[in-house]
């Protein structure tokens, strides 16, 4: 194991900063900070976060950047990203 340490760096979760190793994906970033979930479902408003991890059940939808429905787990997290958890289908400003 070992290798060189990771860089670490700061990305913003409605409105906290949360640090990110390089190369963890946006779904990483937030179980690191004990965030489990960061959106909304449509119809009965269920708290989700990860699922399946690979991209297939959408159940991971976050706003990065100002657009809406990206799936955290497939989305690189890079200095300076912007994350807001997500009602539904993309309106942002949800502490969940």
């Amino acid at each position: 194991m070992g290798g060189a340490p990771r860089t670490v760096y700061a990305i913003e979760v409605d409105g906290a900063e949360v640090s990110v190793q390089e190369g963890q994906s946006v779904a990483a970033a937030l179980w690191g900070a004990e965030i489990p979930a960061w959106r909304t479902t449509r119809s009965g408003g269920a708290p989700r976060g990860v699922f399946c991890g690979i991209g297939t059940c959408h159940d991971c939808l976050v706003t990065v950047n100002g657009r809406p429905n990206q799936r955290a787990c497939l989305v690189p997290a890079r200095p300076g990203d912007t994350v807001t958890t997500q009602e539904g289908t993309g309106r942002a400003g949800l502490a969940v």
